[in-house]
């Protein structure tokens, strides 16, 4: 069956496949609910910061630790605290955010207060999981010291700060009975923050990087979640969520973070000797934090990956932004794509524009392919005879069939080549309007108003469907199997319903490369056309120069 397909349509049928396979995978293995609140409320009142702090690592100088959940410790003096805002001993705000620090020390809670990144529903998003590890956590290796650290609330020097501009301080300090813990904080208003940890006396702990944020995960398809680790080396480790295999250590690290799609919780700034050791906890998801010294300076960051924000914070950080397999070509492809955004003002206007440049670069390419295909179109049934013909001897048919190609100057891998040299190129800007966090709440125009999330009412998705099924229509095919043809007539709708639920960022660059691809197809199509109609005009002209020669002849 594929021997007898054209490149394009090969094209089409592995994009096709792919595209039901990850979906299918989805609906098979979908995303885990997200808790609900309501229904726990009571019970997080009463037993939360157990929860909290339930998730230990076990663990001894010159053995392998693993993550296992502790229970049964005392925390009556703090249990009071809960979830509720009694438990928290700081609250940071500007006009973007609203930060939380609970009585464990820890970032308990971001609320985002910007509309574009509100849930589905409509409330703010809130970036630090209700249960689970949270960011600035400390375990001591000292199990008798750790379990008094449970015990004992830290108190703040101030209770609010409101950031205007100038980054704030704050001090928190834990008094244990043989030990004094102190955390100085400092505010930015872009999100991140410096930390300096102290201890009084010099003991073994570790400083953990939080669980993930968990933000509209039901709308996230086809997407990386889990912890990242990048070294001074570029190197990119990402471990996904229930991949997580035994402990990993790691030195030079610039910086780690848990992420979701679009937002992280993410610390950098180490130095270079310092151990980053990532576990995994009984579901087999990431578990991140580092060996602390006695006094440790580092920096943080809990927000979105929004690409200018992170790089005017430290440029390193835009590494946090993940792209997969396809990021030496994603990531200069976004900052184009950025770079038009600050002509257009527009993101829908910019991923046009971003699809036309896109298009002129791969025009020879696209343009041999299709020139290829129509030669192919043109000898088919001659090569069809020949098939037939030798059909009990291959050797001698395959031999036919290339002298065929060979005198008709066609190559039968000049279509493919081209196809497969932009694949990479698809993918690469699939991922970056897949994972560009800039496309949430941002309108293009009419009735599209969040180029992140699906078109509610349909129309770019069904747009794209009849611009493929048109594409088909030009596109030379050769089939001679009345099923296959029917397999691929088909292939839009397919298409059309899985793009149904597509960020409308996506579908609008699939339809505007498909009208490109229409366009191109076209003009191919009336070369062919005009050069054969030319082809008949000289071919007629020369016989009526040759009748008109041989009826001279015949009055002579």
């Amino acid at each position: 069956m594929l021997d007898k397909m054209t490149p394009n349509q090969r094209l089409m049928l592995a994009v096709a496949m792919s595209v039901i396979f990850f979906v299918a995978y989805t609906a098979i293995f979908p995303p885990a609910e997200p808790e609900n609140l309501e229904a726990n409320k009571k019970i997080e009142q009463s037993i939360a910061l157990k929860q909290d702090s339930s998730t230990q690592v076990k663990a001894s100088s010159g053995a392998s630790s693993t993550v296992e959940q502790t229970t049964g410790h005392s925390i009556s003096e703090v249990e009071k605290y809960g979830t509720s805002d009694s438990n928290t001993i700081l609250t940071v705000t500007n006009k973007d955010f609203i930060l939380k620090i609970d009585t464990l020390g820890r970032i308990s809670s971001k609320e985002l207060l910007q509309a574009k990144f509100n849930t589905k529903e409509g409330g703010h998003a809130q970036l630090i999981p209700s249960t689970g590890m949270k960011p600035l956590f400390i375990r001591f290796l000292d199990e008798v010291l750790n379990n008094e650290s449970k015990t004992v609330a830290y108190t703040a020097n101030i209770e609010k700060i409101a950031l205007d501009g100038t980054p704030q301080k704050v001090t928190l300090t834990q008094k244990l009975s043989s030990l004094v813990v102190t955390k100085e904080l400092t505010f930015y208003d872009d999100g991140h923050y410096d930390a300096k940890i102290s201890l009084s006396q010099d003991k073994r702990y570790f400083v953990y990087l939080g669980q993930r944020p968990k933000v509209n995960e039901t709308e996230q398809m086809m997407t990386v979640t889990g912890a990242m680790v990048y070294t001074d080396d570029e190197l990119v480790t990402i471990i996904e969520d229930g991949d997580a295999e035994g402990r990993k250590s790691f030195t030079g690290v610039e910086l780690i973070s848990a992420f979701d799609q679009y937002s992280a919780s993410i610390m950098y700034g180490f130095a270079k000797d310092a151990s980053i050791i990532v576990e995994r906890d009984r579901d087999d998801n990431p578990v991140v934090y580092f060996d602390a010294l006695q006094t440790m300076t580092f920096n943080g960051y809990v927000g979105q990956k929004e690409y200018r924000v992170l790089e005017s914070i430290n440029p390193v950080l835009t590494n946090a932004i993940e792209y997969g397999w396809f990021t030496f070509a994603s990531k200069p492809l976004f900052q184009l794509l950025s770079w038009l955004h600050g002509i257009f003002g527009n993101w829908g206007w910019s991923i046009i524009a971003l699809t036309i440049m896109i298009r002129a670069v791969l025009y020879p390419l696209t343009y041999k392919g299709m020139v290829s295909m129509q030669k192919i179109k043109e000898i088919s049934p001659k090569i069809k005879e020949l098939q037939a013909k030798y059909k009990s001897d291959p050797q001698r048919m395959n031999a036919a069939v290339m002298d065929m190609y060979k005198k008709h100057n066609a190559n039968p891998l000049g279509g493919c080549l081209p196809m497969l040299l932009q694949i990479p190129v698809f993918f690469a800007i699939y991922r970056v309007l897949l994972n560009a966090v800039e496309l949430q709440g941002a309108p293009w125009m009419l009735w599209i108003t969040d180029l992140s999330r699906m078109d509610d009412f349909y129309i770019l998705p069904l747009l794209m469907g009849a611009s493929m099924y048109f594409q088909q229509r030009l596109t030379p095919n050769n089939f001679t199997d009345p099923m296959q043809e029917k397999v691929f007539k088909y292939l839009p709708v397919i298409f059309t319903f899985f793009f149904l639920t597509f960020p409308s960022g996506l579908v609008l660059y699939w339809f505007v490369n498909n009208l490109f691809s229409i366009a191109q197809q076209f003009i191919v199509n009336q070369q062919f056309k005009n050069a054969k109609e030319a082809e008949i005009a000289v071919h007629d002209h020369a016989k009526k120069i040759e009748k008109k020669e041989n009826m001279e002849k015949k009055d002579d």
